[in-house]
């Protein structure tokens, strides 16, 4: 079975197999059980052996979730989002993972494995986390933490984007705008409603809650807050950072454009001009004289010379 438990034995916490934990929980003071949801193993331990509410062990095992808090029979169902390990493998932005707390016990489920778990299991064998209070708000501490850095890089990235705003390069920045813009909106999909979930923990009347644990969840809420906010801004940004580069876009193709016009209209008198007298007709003017060929090129200079100058004085290149 691909999950294991942690247990809290004095001062430090010891690594333990999931049976061995399972025989420590109601004597031990805090008992972490993390499960894999992948495992079939794990899903019949949860169905059939946990006792668990049945409709913690639905919200547990669900393979759509939102960040959420719900107090439920003495405990809490929560649900958070952090990054992965492995994004790729994930349709959402962010990965979930789904904890039922109560006193001396919490059980998480996963499907893909968090980047902020182990910062959180070395706190765990250290002997830092005393209760579910203290494990759950190193979660969410340890989430937003991992999470911050992420969200700062996406307005940075736009920051770049604006600075090469010269014209050049537009569909590079067109598709880093795009990602930004769309990694910004998955993103916020679940950290506003993580916020919320955080505040409402923090408010939940739990004996396993103590005060310092509702003010490192009310900084977690915070931050998320924050992190939404600027989210929000990334998003207003990118929308308008793309309508610029579609403005110049269009500008650069107006500029071709007219460039293409301006030179067809300088050729067209000029091709009138070789085709009219490249007629294989009888009584052309000077068709026989020596220097007619140097004539009509000098005349076609001057035709396009005339031209040009005409377009440079309404200022057409403009």
């Amino acid at each position: 079975m691909r999950a294991f438990g942690n247990v809290l034995q004095g001062d430090h916490a010891s690594h333990v197999s999931l049976e061995e934990a399972l025989a420590q929980t109601g004597v031990a003071p805090l008992v972490w059980l993390h499960l894999d949801a992948n495992d079939p193993e794990c899903i019949a331990w949860l169905e059939h052996q946990s006792c668990l509410n049945p409709i913690v062990i639905a919200a547990l095992v669900a393979t759509e979730t939102r960040p959420r808090a719900e107090a439920i029979e003495g405990g809490a169902l929560i649900n958070l989002r952090g990054l992965a390990e492995n994004p790729e493998m994930i349709d959402d932005s962010l990965a979930s993972i789904r904890i039922w707390a109560e006193k001396g016990r919490v059980i998480s489920v996963f499907r893909h494995r968090l980047t902020a778990m182990p910062k959180v299991e070395a706190k765990m064998i250290a002997g830092r986390l005393r209760d579910p209070g203290d494990l759950i708000a190193a979660i969410a501490v340890a989430i937003t933490e991992q999470l911050d850095p992420d969200v700062a890089g996406l307005g940075d990235a736009l920051d770049d984007c604006e600075e090469g705003l010269d014209g050049q390069r537009l569909y590079a920045l067109r598709r880093t705008i795009s990602r930004v813009r769309s990694q910004s909106i998955g993103y916020r999909r679940f950290v506003s409603p993580q916020r919320d979930a955080l505040e409402r923990l923090s408010a939940l009347h739990a004996d396993w809650l103590a005060d310092d644990d509702r003010l490192h969840l009310k900084e977690a809420a915070d931050r998320a807050a924050r992190m939404a906010e600027e989210l929000e801004a990334v998003r207003e940004r990118a929308a308008l950072m793309h309508e610029q580069v579609m403005d110049l876009r269009a500008e650069q193709l107006d500029t071709r454009a007219l460039l293409i016009s301006v030179v067809a209209l300088v050729f067209l008198p000029l091709t009138f001009v070789t085709g009219l007298l490249g007629m294989n007709v009888e009584g052309i003017p000077f068709a026989h004289e020596p220097w007619a060929f140097q004539g009509v090129l000098w005349v076609c200079v001057a035709i396009a010379v005339a031209i040009t100058g005409y377009f440079l004085r309404a200022h057409w290149f403009r």
